[in-house]
């Protein structure tokens, strides 16, 4: 019997079950018996009988058979919780179970083990709720994995799960990732498609994993990705994406490397650790740095959280305003602010300006091939928030967050975060972009890291 979670990554554990060496409900007894231990918080509800059946009839020829896996608080799984991380729905269960979560399990052959706790609504990045409270950092009790995947990645790094499903609107996969030392890829508009159900909103969601590998993240898209009918926006799968790791030319692929992407302010101290990262990347793949390009970008994050806050106000239902005093401060505020703002005139101005982000976007993307700038403006702050206003002592106010990564949301391009480094006992995530469809390149790049500058696979 094993005395704690592997250690290692998804591809790792199933190699050890098919040699014999551990077994799926091994893994399974240990994974629970660290989440009751720990004070995490990384996870609010679980499904343990379910997943022992699973565990027994795992088939460990599958690419994740066996591996039990952590499902985000706002995916959906019949029969379990449908809450949204709110008070609002403490009790509402799902009646579908999403098809990323489907594929993970019926075709990968992964195990449910429960839910991880999110931010609600998925609408800020810090993972505090009054319905579950506030989850911890593994790297650093008391400070935060980030939101809205925020239990998802205190899951993987805090070593109780391999892997664990994540969902990305603003930066939520990326976001977490760099705060947490982990991967986390976000995909091409569409590449894994969402739902049943699932609102398209401002069409800027996607979904993907937190993983403790390139090779975990791989794989993970090889089994999730591909068109679904009740999707219509999902895009045609595409197959081979473990089998091509490490086979993307790289040399001679222009990057610019920016710290203010979007206006963001990042920390100086943090912007340091992620350009020493980005100068031994280009070193190692023989990209081209390009300083001379303008990245400047229309601001769009007001315009981005109006529609956010439309979509929940709308969620909320008849239950709004009498609901208030059950939701966080960040989605009261932001309802209260936005309610009924959301009309004809906002719409149209909403459009106006993804289009002009979109040109520019395209624009860029045209005198470069990739992207390289800062996951988050600073590292992990508190748990409790509030969102942090000052960065590195740079004062920017709290809508500084997030303002790094939402461009690829509204573009819809893909964009990746990876580990390069510690500050002040936190980690430090290097974000990668490139064009629509790239995915495959951004891997690539995030494999060399990974060679070159092997990172912890959990916190000690």
């Amino acid at each position: 019997m094993a005395d704690s979670p592997w250690r290692g990554d998804c591809v790792s554990l199933v190699e050890a079950f098919r040699r014999g060496d551990h077994s799926p409900l091994e893994e399974l007894s240990a994974t629970y018996a660290a989440i009751e231990k720990s004070d995490l918080n990384a996870f609010c509800f679980l499904d343990r009988e379910s997943a022992e059946r699973d565990a027994k009839n795992a088939d460990v020829s599958l690419p994740f058979g066996g591996v039990p896996f952590g499902v985000k608080e706002l995916d959906s799984v019949s029969g379990w919780p449908d809450t949204e991380a709110s008070m609002v729905f403490k009790d509402r269960i799902a009646k579908t179970t999403d098809t990323q979560v489907n594929r993970i399990c019926r075709v990968g052959g992964a195990v449910k083990v429960g839910q991880t706790t999110a931010s609600e609504f998925g609408g800020v990045n810090v993972t505090r709720t009054i319905l579950h409270g506030a989850t911890h950092n593994p790297w650093k009790h008391g400070h935060t994995p980030g939101g809205s995947s925020g239990g998802s990645a205190a899951a993987v790094a805090g070593g109780l799960v391999s892997i664990a499903t994540g969902g990305d609107g603003g930066g939520s996969i990326r976001i977490p990732a760099g705060f947490s030392g982990l991967v986390g890829l976000k995909a091409t508009f569409g590449r894994i498609p969402r739902g049943p159900g699932a609102s398209n909103g401002n069409l800027t969601t996607v979904t993907g994993c937190l993983a403790r590998s390139v090779r975990d993240t791989a794989r993970w898209f090889d089994i999730a990705n591909g068109h679904e009918g009740h999707d219509p926006l999902s895009l045609p799968r595409v197959s081979g994406w473990e089998a091509a790791l490490g086979t993307i030319p790289t040399q001679g692929l222009r990057v610019a490397v920016v710290s203010n992407f979007g206006g963001g302010v990042v920390s100086p101290a943090m912007w340091q650790i992620i350009e020493q990262a980005a100068e031994s990347l280009i070193a190692a793949t023989g990209l081209k740095r390009r300083d001379s390009i303008d990245l400047s970008l229309p601001r769009l994050g007001a315009a981005w959280s109006v529609t956010g806050m439309a979509a929940i106000e709308f969620q909320l239902g008849d239950q709004w305003p009498a609901c208030a005093d059950q939701l966080t401060p960040e989605i009261r505020f932001g309802v209260s602010r936005t309610a009924n703002l959301y009309g004809v005139e906002a719409r149209g101005k909403f459009e106006q300006r993804r289009i002009a982000l979109n040109n520019r976007m395209a624009e860029i993307f045209s005198e470069v091939d990739l992207i390289i700038t800062a996951s988050n403006p600073d590292i992990a702050f508190k748990a409790e928030g509030p969102l942090p206003d000052t960065f590195g002592g740079i004062v920017a106010g709290a809508g500084n967050n997030g303002v790094l990564t939402i461009p690829a949301n509204i573009y819809g391009n893909p964009g990746i975060s990876v580990p390069v480094g510690l500050l002040d006992g936190l980690p430090v995530g290097m974000q990668i972009m490139s064009r629509h469809f790239e995915e495959q390149l951004l891997l690539d790049l995030a494999l060399t890291i990974e060679r070159n500058n092997p990172w912890p696979l959990v916190s000690p």
